[in-house]
């Protein structure tokens, strides 16, 4: 009999959800950045305005740099994660699903983290570029 699958954590429940806002909030501010560089150089607003979101639009087809660009949610992951040390337990926020690991090194902007079925290897990941939630607070 299969035991039965325990709800995540309010706090983890909601920065799941917040994720993806995450990213939109980077566009955000790519668009603003490009806005005022154009408008600087154009000295008009609303063509500028045009200009900006065809130039965020068409660096958002190119994948690595959509991928690497994260001003506003690199700040606000390395955040979250701040006060993970090794031998914590944790969340892994994927886009797909939530998990939970521990943690098991951290260096800097990374952390190494195992799944508790995974055995001795761990996955190393940036703090910059993917969720991992403490499980309180």
């Amino acid at each position: 009999m299969r035991s039965p699958v325990r709800p995540l954590p309010p706090n983890v429940g909601r920065w799941a959800s917040r994720a993806r806002w995450l990213r939109w909030l980077d566009a955000l501010v790519a668009w603003l950045l490009v806005w005022a560089a154009l408008a600087l150089g154009l000295r008009t607003l609303t063509p500028a305005a045009t200009a900006a979101a065809v130039v965020v639009g068409l660096a958002a087809l190119v994948g690595p740099l959509r991928r690497r660009w994260r001003p506003l949610g690199a700040l606000i992951l390395l955040s979250v994660s701040r006060a993970l040390r090794p031998g914590d337990r944790a969340w892994l926020v994927l886009p797909r699903h939530v998990e939970p690991v521990i943690v098991t090194a951290r260096r800097r902007l990374r952390l190494v983290v195992a799944r508790p079925d995974q055995g001795a290897e761990g996955m190393e990941v940036r703090r910059t570029r993917v969720l991992v939630v403490p499980p309180a607070g």
